[in-house]
């Protein structure tokens, strides 16, 4: 029977985001058969001793290879970045591995995590990408009458530094793979390269999106296999909010068919992330208006009790509660 574990990793701002995704987690009697594992990347020591009854295991990493202190600058959270791909190393006693952000809550299971594990399955990365319908262009170009004076993206602001502008200029038009929510077994190939390309990618570049950037040098530049799933299955807020479904009480993609949203990604809008009464704008199913929270709603603090959210209609919001998502994160 092959071994899975749900991985995760917070610092201390981050810990109440990462008890809402254990909790969403838990919520589904299919995860039961599934451990969760949490790096710990700046947690303060009560809240460890809090998490301990609620998942398999806890580790501190430490970086997998030398970064000079300049880049580093005391951000511990930074190896829940640059970790990632060492994984296998940091766990060995599994043989699959489900990584999801701690700024990240599951939503739907059916149809979801099964697709993820059955892309895992297959020998292949499953991730979503920065690509759907309803998300905004990837690359943005300046121009200088006819001629393009300065292009922006990920893998060009990412890659170039790191693997040189052949490279960046290769990979600049394609999908932006999302590192945020991806599934990998244990004896896949694309292990041992990812962890030498983001060594590379954070010598020379960022280490923040290193393993990001080398993720899409290792996937579209270098082939190694991925299944691309549909965006609603991991859907990045901060790109466009989805839509919400005031009859069934669920996001969903904006488009028809409007499919129920898996994993909802809290990305966007910093206030979001760090309070939960912040309430942004969205646009409902039935052509409505709300001022709602996109966090996980089924989580009361400390108690982690399913509560009932009476959500407010536009009318019952004062307009100094309303904070719109920061600039997009693509």
């Amino acid at each position: 029977m092959t071994k899975i574990t749900f991985v995760s990793a917070a610092d201390s701002r981050y810990y109440p985001m990462l008890r809402e995704l254990i909790h969403s987690l838990r919520a589904f009697k299919q995860s039961a058969e599934m451990d969760i594992c949490i790096m710990d990347v700046g947690l303060d020591p009560q809240q460890v001793e809090e998490l301990k009854p609620l998942v398999a295991r806890i580790f501190k990493p430490d970086f997998p290879f030398p970064i000079h202190r300049w880049k580093i600058r005391g951000r511990e959270y930074l190896k829940a970045c640059i970790c990632r791909p060492f994984l296998p190393d940091l766990l060995p006693e599994y043989d699959l591995y489900f990584w999801i952000d701690s700024d990240a809550w599951l939503q739907r299971w059916d149809g979801v995590i099964d697709v993820f594990l059955k892309g895992a399955e297959r020998g292949k990365i499953a991730l979503t990408g920065q690509v759907d319908r309803a998300y905004p262009r990837q690359v943005r170009v300046k121009w200088l009458g006819r001629w393009p004076l300065k292009i922006k993206g990920f893998y060009m602001n990412n890659v170039r530094p790191a693997f040189g502008f052949r490279a960046a200029k290769k990979i600049m038009s394609s999908h932006v793979l999302m590192a945020g929510a991806f599934a990998l077994r244990k004896d896949a190939p694309h292990w041992k390269r990812w962890q030498e390309l983001s060594r590379k990618a954070a010598f020379w570049g960022k280490v923040f999106t290193a393993e990001q950037a080398a993720l899409g040098v290792l996937c579209h530049l270098e082939g190694y296999g991925f299944e691309l799933l549909p965006a609603w299955m991991h859907w990045a807020c901060g790109g466009v909010h989805p839509l919400w479904d005031e009859e069934n009480q669920k996001f969903v993609e904006r488009y028809l068919p409007h499919e129920v949203i898996g994993i909802v990604a809290v990305t966007g809008s910093a206030e979001v992330r760090t309070n939960r009464a912040e309430v942004v704008e969205f646009e409902t199913l039935q052509d409505n208006t709300l001022f709602m929270s996109y966090r996980y709603p089924a989580f009361d603090g400390e108690r982690g009790v399913e509560i009932v959210h009476s959500l407010p209609s536009a009318h019952d919001v004062p307009r100094g509660a309303l904070r719109i998502a920061g600039q997009s994160d693509f």
